[in-house]
């Protein structure tokens, strides 16, 4: 009789971590990947002439002009490429690309 006792008590104390280990993924993974894809959307959806942004590939430039879905970057030299807006990874910012000070 203890033996059934035990090992129902084993069955119930593993079914409990295996829950908290899934609670404990969520929390971990889960949720904070939906909060960057959210902000990644705001971002794509916030794009205007004149930012300096960096595409998934490594490119850098400014934006020259934002159609529906394809963007216009001017890399330099009067050289423009376009892009879909989902190649455009994040802003570039002070710290990572300064800004020009005259004098």
């Amino acid at each position: 009789m203890t033996l059934l006792l035990q090992a129902g008590g084993d069955l119930f104390t593993n079914g409990f971590f295996m829950i908290a280990m899934l609670v404990v993924l969520v929390f971990t993974m889960i949720i904070p990947q939906r909060r960057r894809s959210k902000q990644q959307k705001n971002f794509m959806s916030e794009l205007k002439k004149g930012q300096r942004v960096v595409t998934a590939s490594g490119i850098l430039g400014i934006i020259d002009k934002v159609e529906d879905q394809i963007v216009t970057l001017n890399v330099g030299n009067k050289t423009y490429l376009q892009v879909t807006k989902n190649a455009i990874s994040k802003e570039l910012t002070d710290a990572i690309y300064p800004a020009k000070t005259e004098g």
